[in-house]
């Protein structure tokens, strides 16, 4: 590929940076009475969100210049230190449980979470993988099942934390990747059939999970438990209206939404912004996501083109998936709102993933 590069996309740019300023300003609206509650101080979780996104800017600024095909050199060995930091996090006093789950390694007062790397890592190796000119991935058992075992195996890791919702991010950017390489469609919908009765079956084997899907379907059969969540966030969205309550009105962040600066971050942006403001982070998203995928179809690298592919793919699901549980089309999972929930391994692993994609943006017709 002898194509020089360019400047990188602007709208593409001009999205992440808008999400990004949003999500800053709106984690400061939404944690503040929390923060001063807890830590004393109302600037507590944007002080830190400011931090991992100056950490996650400077990412983002070194991999839009630097050449994508250096990261494919590398993919295999971040493949395996995702694997690594997988099974470390399992381990007794390595890895740290927070909200019934352990998928933090702890440093200090910070701590990173290795199923957020391991969703990079893994868009990038099937890239690797899959962006090779012998793959044959039609053919099913050597061509389809080895990359699904793969996937299984992170999968079951991040299962065993547990953490369903980013297993299940990472599960549908790479089935993107796979799908968009050229794998058979009846092959697909063979194994989707599968994969939901191992869905069914991972909701059964847990009793919080089957009852979320019971709080979404019926709310109010436990207004003051399982459906708790989804009962106070519709009680926020509901009185934002057109416009809002006003930046910093929000009556449902005073410790009626749990956790309001991180998973129900939009339920609050709504409630103080209104319908515009909830529309003005859509359209956000959707221009993201649109500029992405023109990415995906005019490099002129199949590496490239399926890397743009997973990183949006990655994106899309994670906020269909937030927003439908928000606004209750969906059953609780536990999945941030990309650049504007609060949240450190998150946030600068998103941002490194778009410097990514700026790059690829450079090289596209």
């Amino acid at each position: 590929m002898g194509k020089s590069r360019t400047a990188p996309d602007f709208w593409l740019l001009a999205s992440i940076l808008g999400l990004l300023a949003i999500g800053i300003v709106m984690v400061y609206s939404a944690g503040s009475v929390l923060a001063f509650h807890d830590y004393g101080d109302s600037f507590y979780f944007v002080k830190r969100q400011l931090l991992f996104a100056t950490l996650g800017l400077v990412a983002m600024f070194f991999m839009m210049n630097l050449d994508y095909r250096i990261v494919r050199k590398y993919a295999k060995i971040i493949l395996i230190i995702c694997f690594g930091m997988l099974i470390l996090v399992l381990i007794p006093g390595v890895g740290v449980v927070r909200g019934g789950a352990r998928s933090w390694i702890g440093i200090s007062s910070f701590g990173i979470q290795p199923s957020e790397f391991m969703k990079l890592g893994m868009i990038l190796f099937l890239s690797y993988w899959l962006g090779k000119e012998d793959y044959r991935i039609t053919s099913f058992n050597k061509g389809l099942l080895p990359p699904l075992a793969l996937m299984g195996s992170a999968f079951g890791l991040i299962m065993l934390q547990p953490d369903l919702g980013t297993g299940t991010v990472m599960m549908g950017a790479s089935l993107l990747i796979v799908f968009t390489a050229g794998a058979k469609i009846k092959h697909l919908a063979g194994l989707a059939s599968i994969g939901v009765l191992g869905f069914i079956g991972l909701i059964l084997a847990a009793p919080y999970r089957l009852q979320r899907i019971t709080a979404f379907l019926d709310p109010w059969s436990d207004p003051l438990g399982a459906g708790y969540q989804i009962i106070q966030s519709l009680y926020a969205i509901g009185p934002g209206g057109l416009a809002g309550l006003g930046l910093g009105m929000s009556r449902q962040k005073y410790s009626y939404v749990p956790e309001p600066q991180t998973d129900f971050i939009f339920s609050i942006l709504a409630e103080e912004l209104g319908f515009i403001g909830g529309m003005l982070v859509l359209l956000l998203f959707l221009i993201l996501v649109w500029r992405g995928m023109r990415v995906a179809m005019t490099i002129d690298d199949t590496f490239g083109s399926l890397l743009a592919v997973g990183i949006v793919g990655m994106v899309a699901v994670q906020v269909v998936i937030n927003i439908g549980v928000v606004i209750g089309l969906m059953p609780v999972t536990g999945i941030t709102l990309p650049l504007i929930s609060y949240g450190g391994s998150s946030l600068t692993l998103m941002l490194t993933a778009f410097g990514i994609l700026l790059n690829l943006s450079r090289y596209a017709r």
